[in-house]
């Protein structure tokens, strides 16, 4: 019932949100601009993120999985302002080769890392060591990485965040989330302390995210979304009944559109890796949802359903065995949604031993049944197959 709910708000609500964005901007000015503004006539749009200020173009640049240094440099010389790296990326070699691209062109944009540390002497060292990384005097957004519930955002983290921002090594903390996060983002909100909250979001999700999202936003905290391309798969499987509507040029970019028209969304950062995806990224800012987009991501939801994890929290500590379903099918998301197979496969080796090692092919029974219909089984197969 939960997931019939889901799907009519994606098939016959998909125009709603550039109404809702509307309404909101009219109650507090201080909100995201709709994407229909622009500035200086250059075709880009251009928001607010929230009561920080920071101006950046509706379009970021996620930089976890780009190798190609050049393709950075274009997308800043072209227009785009806003930029994000991690600590924890590609090894720690990301936010070096992301600060080498921009060195000459860093007073001009937003540049934004994050760290997965547990305890605040650790996070001082990484916001230290991603400075230096970046080549750098400050970063705009310092993100606590990766948090799930409240009780990863330590009374000591954020301190740590406002402790580096009075020493100007950050202008603003923020936290990044994947999971739980109807409930997270309200409890963030709520600490008065965050100023900014990425999160994933895309047209596969709870609504409720997008009312969390919304509320955050009219709160005054600034709101960047990832994960916008709900797991990015462009590969059409052999007999797949979709395969001639999937073929068709635009489903990424629909499902961008679609996140630029929700209410409180500031800016995205989709993940890009070749000037092609920087080309087709760039149109969200200047083309409206069209019905036709709407058709293209009711049929692209059918196609991943069993395919891609909404990360609703419902199957954690179901695994008999202790395997963190989510975590694993985020891993296989990586290799085969966006075609970053070492990604996954270092994610995975991340694990313990123990869980490496289990196969779910010899469990006499999984006890897991995904209410959004992920072949839960098949995938975390295919993941012990293609990883161990």
């Amino acid at each position: 019932m939960k997931d019939n709910s889901r799907r009519r708000f994606i098939v016959a609500g998909l125009g709603l949100p550039v109404a809702g964005m509307a309404t909101m901007k009219t109650a507090n000015s201080t909100l995201a601009e709709p994407a229909s503004v622009l500035q200086g006539g250059s075709g880009f749009s251009y928001r607010t993120l929230g009561k920080t200020g920071l101006k950046v173009t509706s379009v970021g640049f996620g930089c976890m999985i780009t190798s190609d240094p050049s393709v950075i440099e274009r997308a800043a010389d072209i227009g785009i302002t806003y930029f994000d790296s991690a600590r924890g990326y590609q090894g720690g070699n990301n936010e070096r080769m992301v600060g080498g691209a921009l060195k000459n062109r860093r007073k001009n944009l937003v540049l934004s890392t994050k760290t997965q540390a547990k305890d605040k002497q650790t996070a001082m060292q990484h916001i230290d060591t991603s400075l230096k990384e970046l080549g750098t005097d400050y970063v705009d957004i310092w993100y606590l990485h990766a948090r799930s519930s409240m009780a990863d955002v330590t009374d000591e983290l954020i301190d740590a965040q406002q402790t580096a921002k009075q020493q100007g090594k950050i202008r603003f903390a923020g936290v990044s989330t994947h999971a739980g996060q109807a409930e997270l983002i309200p409890a963030l909100v709520k600490t008065g302390k965050i100023d900014v909250i990425l999160c994933a979001y895309n047209f596969s999700l709870d609504p409720k995210i997008g009312e969390a999202i919304a509320a955050a936003a009219k709160a005054g905290v600034g709101i960047v979304g990832m994960k916008v391309m709900a797991g990015g798969f462009r590969r059409v499987q052999p007999g797949d009944k979709n395969a001639e509507i999937l073929k068709r040029p635009g489903a990424m970019l629909a499902a961008l559109k679609w996140v630029l028209a929700a209410p409180g969304i500031g800016t995205t950062i989709p993940s890009i890796t070749d000037m092609d995806q920087l080309d087709e990224n760039l149109k969200a800012m200047t083309q409206p949802l069209t019905d036709g987009d709407k058709k293209l991501l009711a049929a692209q939801l059918e196609y991943i359903r069993p395919l891609y994890c909404r990360t609703c929290g419902d199957c954690d500590g179901m695994c008999r065995h202790g395997l963190p379903v989510a975590e694993m099918l985020r891993y296989l998301m990586y290799s085969d949604g966006y075609g970053q197979f070492a990604l996954g496969r270092e994610h995975f080796k991340q694990l313990p031993e123990e869980l490496q090692s289990i196969r779910c092919q010899e469990c006499a029974g999984c006890t897991i049944q995904c209410p959004h219909g992920v072949s839960v089984v098949t995938r975390l197969t295919r993941a012990q197959e293609v990883f161990a």
